[in-house]
């Protein structure tokens, strides 16, 4: 099967072994730095995987962590298949024990007419 590229956003990791544990912490080293973020979207680029990250934000992370690139940001080869699955692919199979509810799944309810 053909890898997808996927990545895996370490900044939280990073910023804990720099012992940095709060989001406020980044925001006003950022601003230093000449990137003015809102608490929100400082507070998001550290918890979520970011989708579109700029270069300058990007470098202004780098300088403050003093680390590199593949430090932050860790490429990850997923198969196709594997992907798939994982979101519940169209065969319904659980890829792993927190993947679906399995046997968890509530009963049908029936509905009776009230006469009975």
């Amino acid at each position: 099967m053909t890898a997808k590229l996927d990545y895996r956003w370490h900044l939280r990791e990073v910023m804990a072994q720099r012992g940095m544990f709060s989001t406020t912490d980044l925001r006003p080293l950022l601003a230093e730095r000449g990137i003015d973020l809102s608490a929100s979207q400082v507070y998001r680029l550290v918890v979520e995987r970011p989708e579109r990250l700029s270069l300058p934000t990007l470098m202004a992370l780098l300088d403050i962590l003093q680390c590199h690139m593949d430090d932050l940001i860790e490429p990850v080869a997923v198969r196709a298949a594997q992907k798939k699955t994982a979101a519940g692919g169209a065969d319904g199979a659980a890829a792993g024990p927190t993947a679906g509810v399995g046997e968890f799944r509530p009963r049908r309810a029936r509905i009776m007419p009230s006469g009975e």
